[in-house]
């Protein structure tokens, strides 16, 4: 199993940026597919960017592309979610999940519910 901790949310205005990084533990940090996801108040969880085991394919929800970016250091386990131009709509909390499964795009549609998940960490975008 792997245990996996977010953090790096925050409070920003419209436009600005944050970095989130997820921290992993327990198993080998390269065993899993990792991507993120969030839920908004009231709102379905919802996809936002998946990477490979390598960080050699990413996938991105047409909501967040060209905007967000995910990436990941396995040398230091962990996996980052770089946030610019960041909306109203992009509010909500956001969840690491790690997949022993190779295929991003089955990960995303079943909503990574087959997949570890961390705690999550709260972004507020302000208007």
């Amino acid at each position: 199993q792997v245990q996996l901790v977010e953090s790096g949310g925050g409070l920003v205005q419209t436009g600005g940026s944050l970095r989130l990084s997820c921290a992993a533990s327990g198993r080998t940090f390269t065993d899993y597919t990792l991507s993120w996801f969030r839920q908004a108040p009231g709102k379905e969880r919802e996809f936002v960017a998946a990477i490979n085991r390598s960080g050699s394919s990413t996938y991105y929800s047409d909501s967040v592309k060209g905007r967000f970016t995910i990436s990941r250091d396995n040398a230091k386990d962990t996996v980052y979610l770089q946030m610019n131009s960041l909306k109203p709509e992009d509010t909500a909390v956001y969840y690491c999940n790690a997949d022993p499964r190779f295929n991003l795009i089955a990960i995303a549609t079943v909503k990574g519910r087959f997949g570890s998940w961390g705690q999550g960490t709260q972004v507020i975008v302000s208007s």
